[in-house]
Parts: structure tokens; sequence; C-alpha cells
């Protein structure tokens, strides 16, 4: 799979997974706390900061009742409008501006999903690395086309789409110009879990669409994650907070910066683990070599006497012939003397 460059970056399986924080509300309408997300992130060794971009007047209509309200029990969000829940969780847009700035200064990249038309051109204004569509966008094609006609690199969550939807989108985005896409496997309920999860679709989607494919994971803690990478995941995208007892709209299901300190660390060491298709010893494995059992002498010997299982024994360590020829030297006898401890090789039958 051909590499990708977003900002200072390389994404493909050649390097280590592409780390993004995403922050959405996290920074609870403070532009410092966001700025400590952004420190917070860069310590923990992640690559990227993703915002969002929008406002609550585009991403919704300002109405209180039916199916503008929230009222699942289950929801994180249960007895908010969707207008109220987007007003309180939107980043700014003159915020983006000192964001990124901060994100260059730490060696971040700085990207954001837009929601709307209005979106892009702003994000365009800032010459944004790359473009990220969330999931309940990726059925919108408009925006699709309008992002693409960019000609950044197009990342795109798949959460809830068919197939065939999937393919409608890939499509628009590549007739459009696209020419750098990553999609990324997404289970879009807060938070996630691993039974719903899915991994064996990244390969899938991989083989179907010739594109990289990363996660998007929505569950608690790093093994979703960390399983990814053996099925390929180039990138992994996680909420990212300062600390979820802080509170916030997407709290309850972000990472702390211990956490994606970890996420860092084992997602490489996967990525590292995965090597390719060898056997036989490494070159790690070369020094161990000598630990391997094999045949030695095991009593005292003189020339002429013949090899018994008393006389002739497989241990540790490896010096000696291999032990797959113990049955064959039964019954032969040794030609010089040999004490006890003595690697049995072929100079001495």
């Amino acid at each position: 799979m051909l590499e990708i460059i977003i900002g200072n970056r390389k994404i493909c399986s050649n390097y280590p997974p592409f780390i993004v924080a995403e922050m959405s509300g996290n920074h609870n309408q403070s532009l410092d706390r966001a700025l400590d997300i952004v420190k917070a992130a860069s310590e923990a060794g992640a690559h990227a900061i993703k915002l969002q971009t929008y406002t609550a007047d585009t991403i919704t209509l300002d109405v209180d009742e039916n199916e503008f309200y929230i009222n699942d029990p289950n929801s994180l969000w249960k007895g908010a409008s969707l207008h109220k829940l987007y007003q309180q969780a939107y980043t700014p847009w003159e915020w983006h501006e000192p964001i990124m700035k901060r994100c260059f200064e730490l060696g971040l990249v700085c990207f954001s999903t837009p929601f709307d038309e209005t979106a892009v051109d702003f994000l365009e204004s800032l010459n944004v690395p790359c473009y990220k569509i969330a999931s309940f966008e990726n059925a919108d094609l408009p925006l699709i086309r309008k992002v693409a006609a960019t000609g950044r690199p197009l990342i795109i969550s798949t959460g809830m789409a068919t197939l065939a939807e999937l393919d409608e989108t890939v499509s628009t985005a590549r007739k459009e110009g696209c020419k750098d896409l990553i999609l990324l496997k997404c289970t879009s309920s807060y938070p996630a879990t691993p039974e719903n999860s899915n991994l064996y679709t990244i390969p899938h989607m991989r083989e179907l669409f010739d594109c990289q494919v990363g996660l998007s994971d929505h569950t608690m803690g790093i093994g979703v994650s960390v399983a990814s990478i053996a099925f390929g995941a180039t990138i992994i995208e996680k909420h990212f907070t300062l600390r979820r007892a802080d509170g916030g709209v997407d709290a309850a299901f972000s990472m702390e910066p211990e956490e994606m300190k970890s996420l860092v660390e084992e997602t490489k060491r996967a990525w590292q683990a995965m090597g390719r298709v060898t056997y036989g010893a490494t070159a790690g494995e070369m020094n161990s070599m000598k630990f391997r059992r094999s045949l030695y002498v095991a009593q005292d010997m003189k020339a002429g006497d013949v090899f018994t299982i008393d006389n002739l024994r497989s241990i540790r360590p490896g010096y000696g012939l291999p032990p797959k020829y113990f049955d064959h030297l039964l019954g032969k006898s040794i030609k010089k003397d040999a004490k006890k401890g003595t690697p049995v090789t072929w100079d001495l039958i």
C-alpha cells in the first residue's frame, strides 16, 4: 500500500501507527483548556490533534422537541436538545488558529472534521493538511464532493455505513479527485464495546477499496486499538481529555494522558511485532541457540566403546549433534577417548 503524507508524518504499514487525539468538546468551552489538551497529547506521544468544525446552527435546528430532543435513557446526553448539545460541544472557529499554532510549535499535526461546506471553506483558509469525515456524515455525498475537490488527503469513518453506502462514498470521493484515502473502522456507539468492534472488517475493507484502513475507537482502554494493528490498521483515533472527572460532553469515553501514552507505546510494539513471515533463528535469537538440546557423552568413554542409552544423552546446551541422530548413534563405537560432558560430533564416530 502506498504511503500517504499528512503534515510531517508518513502513514502506511511501513511506519508505526499514526495516533490521533480527538479533542471534540473536551475543551469544555475554555481555550486555555484546549491548549492544555494539545500539550498533554504531545507529552503523551500522540502524533496529531483532531478538531471538529461546526456551529450548532450548521449541524442541526434550534428545536427543543420530538426527534431534536434526546430522551434515550441510555444516552450520555439524555435531557438535552441536539442544538443545546452542539452549542456546548462546538469548538469556536476563532480558536482553530491558535490551537493549530500550538500544535505546530509542539510538532503535532492538526486537522479537523468539517460538518458542512462553510466549514470546509473556513478550514481551507487555514491550510489544513487533511480532512476527516465523521461517521454520521459519511453518506453526505455533497459534503464528500466538496472535501474531495480540495485534493487533500481524506479520512472517512465508516460507522453505520452499509457496504453499498461505503462504495458510493468512496466512488464519490475518488471521482472528485481524492487520491489519498483512508477509511476508519468505527462503531458509532458511545462508549462502544469490544464485542461490537468487529476488527475483521479492517482487512476486508482494505481489500475491497484498495486503500489504507485504520480505527476510530470508542471503546474504553487500549486493547481494541492494539488488536487492530494486527489486522493492518495504520491510524488509531481516540477521544482525548485531561481528566474524565472534569466532565464534558465526551469525557466519559475519552482517554486520559497516561492511557494515551500507553496507547502510543503498545500500538508501536504491536506494529513492530508484526514483522514478516520468517522461520529459523532470528538475529536476536542466535545467542540462544546454545541452549537447545544436543547429544553429549554422558559417561567417560574409551576408544572402541559403544554408544548406549546410558552414555549418550540428549541435553542442554546445544554444541553437539542434533537429537534426531540419537537412534542412529546407538550401537556405534567411538573412535577416541572422550570425557563425560564432551559434545558428540561426527569426528568422534
